[in-house]
């Protein structure tokens, strides 16, 4: 995680140099921030391999840099940070959560409106003295109150696939300790709710009694590196606070008495009260101590595959333990085999270095081969989209010949894997596309999306993605309500309509897992529509395929199988004859 920590104090010393007109440094900061937040191997393993000239040898960072990120990993701190943000008027971090705001607009909201923090731009904004401003009108105004609203709504929570590493990182951690037979997330990130307030570990031991081996495992817990506040240290429990502001809880439990804590830490609230009727309709008693008869007897406890066994019915994966039909469906036996990592074959949303991403054509494929994928779509912006680069039709077209030449020379290296033609085809307002047909027609496949004019009435919305979606050239609706979790709401739309409209024409919705759009319950709505999904990381740099594990996660709380997921079936089964025969 220190990579993606140093990133972000990157930019925003890169930030407060552009907000002071400092030439040339900003573009350096940010650059090395972008390279450090996606380069695969922890810097602080380089620094302990190779040194400060490791450091200098990572693109775009220079001695400079290096120096700051060995500070960094040496004292935890940068001292050429804090002094800018002791001497900036500014408070960066929070004006660049806005969405749309970026280092010249705070700059001018800075010296034409005395802004110079949220409290400030919300002032300046219920007043009206920000439409006036060149750059900027009432449509921008409306939209910073209604963004400092959602940050204000979104506070303490944290999204999933942000905090996830560290959780991991720490599980790992809490594992090897001396004492600890099993450990497990609890709470709504074993659910992996998309949004986490707070994350819970449970940890069982041997002998409950051994006083002086827990103290040692809270300890352990408590002084770890990334803790800043020790807020409880207790004999079964301790609670800290990270330099995220994440709080964490561990919990010690006796062995016997694991899975049924484990159950009961899991939630839902909503799922566990509807268990622990069942076990009373049975004469039982359940609680996090575990499944007791009514004369006390300890019946269950160890796992949670015995409680739920004993209870009359199937182990429900966290995903689904939301009391939404998985009790009815355990008890059946009809709880469906929900798809997993392993089932992904291949992608068909990704960016290449043709509209602005960070790899090549023969890089993106290369790490897709390595993930053990069969095929790899790539779907960069089309022309209208130009803040992104998008390809023009001349382009697409040398870009189909680099494709080609890269899955002959696979092929011929006995490799089966493709890379897909796909754009990501711009909707426009009127609800046409970017390309004429003749041009659609031409791609393996096509994916379409709306990136302008998000304050259109639901039912001018909904028009232009059905007629959009009703081109018979289109397969994929790409993140379909515009929702960008932790920055910005849905649009206003009719998904039944637009639901409707993908399953009269066969068009597949997706589960982007960047944007956590569209949400879980979409995605059931979905299934039982008999709407085909995709899965897909919308990876702008090649490591950011592995976050379609978030996409996996949402398609699980959707109660999503392999069956419902395109791109959990072969290449050989999408019908791409074109590609197939490279």
């Amino acid at each position: 995680m220190k990579n993606q920590e140093i990133a972000r104090i990157l930019f925003e010393i890169g930030d407060m140099l552009e907000i002071g007109d400092i030439p040339f440094k900003p573009k350096a900061y940010q650059q090395a921030a972008i390279v450090l937040d996606n380069l695969e191997e922890e810097v602080e393993e380089i620094y302990k391999r190779e040194g400060i000239k490791g450091l200098e040898n990572i693109p775009a960072v220079g001695k400079s840099i290096a120096e700051k990120i060995e500070e960094f990993l040496k004292t935890g701190k940068i001292k050429y940070y804090e002094q800018l943000k002791k001497k900036s008027p500014l408070d960066v971090e929070s004006l660049n959560k806005v969405e749309g705001l970026g280092p010249q607009k705070i700059k001018k909201l800075y010296r034409e409106l005395d802004v110079r923090n949220l409290s400030d731009l919300e002032k300046a904004a219920k007043a009206h003295k920000v439409a006036p401003i060149f750059g900027f009108g009432k449509k921008t105004e409306d939209n910073i109150l209604e963004a400092i609203e959602f940050l204000r709504q979104s506070k303490g929570r944290f999204l999933l696939r942000l905090i996830f590493p560290e959780v991991q990182e720490i599980e790992q951690r809490i594992k090897k300790m001396a004492g600890v037979k099993k450990v497990s997330v609890a709470g709504s990130t074993r659910r992996r709710k998309e949004t986490i307030g707070d994350v819970d570990f449970l940890v069982a031991v041997a002998d409950a009694a051994d006083k002086k081996a827990i103290d040692k495992i809270m300890s352990a817990f408590t002084e770890m590196e990334n803790v800043v506040k020790v807020v409880n240290k207790g004999e079964t429990k301790s609670s800290v606070k990270t330099k995220e502001g994440l709080d964490m809880d561990l919990r010690v439990v006796p062995e016997s008495s694991f899975g049924a804590a484990l159950q009961y830490f899991t939630g839902s609230k909503e799922h566990n009260v509807a268990t622990r009727r069942i076990a009373i309709k049975k004469g039982l008693k359940l609680n996090e101590y575990g499944l007791f008869t009514r004369a006390g007897k300890k019946v269950r406890g160890e796992t949670e595959e015995g409680i739920y066994e004993y209870l009359g019915m199937g182990w429900m994966p966290p995903e689904i333990r939301e009391d939404q039909g998985e009790i009815e469906a355990a008890i059946k036996k009809q709880l469906p085999e929900l798809i997993e990592q392993k089932d992904i074959k291949g992608d068909f949303h990704c960016h290449s270095s043709w509209d602005g991403g960070e790899d090549s054509l023969r890089e993106l494929g290369e790490r897709a081969i390595e993930v053990g994928y069969e095929y790899l779509g790539i779907t960069d912006h089309t022309k209208t989209l130009k803040i992104e680069n998008g390809l023009d039709e001349k382009e697409l077209i040398r870009q189909r010949k680099e494709i080609d030449k890269l899955n002959k020379e696979w092929k011929t290296q006995g490799k089966k894997f493709r890379l897909l033609q796909g754009a990501e085809v711009e909707i426009h307002k009127d609800g046409s596309l970017d390309f004429k047909d003749e041009v659609l027609k031409q791609l393996d496949f096509v994916s379409v999306s709306v990136h302008s004019n998000f304050k259109m009435g639901k039912t001018e919305m909904t028009k232009r993605i059905v007629k959009a979606i009703s081109n018979p050239y289109v397969d994929i609706l790409n993140h379909p309500t515009g929702q960008i979790l932790g920055q910005r709401d849905s649009y206003e739309v009719d998904m039944d309509e637009v639901m409707a409209t993908a399953k009269k024409y066969g068009v597949a919705l997706e589960i982007n897992s960047y944007r956590a759009d569209v949400g879980s319950q979409s995605a059931r709505r979905a299934k039982e529509m008999g709407i085909k999904m995709t899965i897909s990381s919308d990876a702008h740099f090649k490591k950011e395929l592995n976050d379609l594990q978030f996409g996996v996660f949402q398609a699980r709380r959707g109660w999503l199988t392999k069956k419902d997921v395109i791109n959990a079936q072969p290449l050989e089964k999408l019908g791409l004859k074109k590609t197939l025969s490279y």
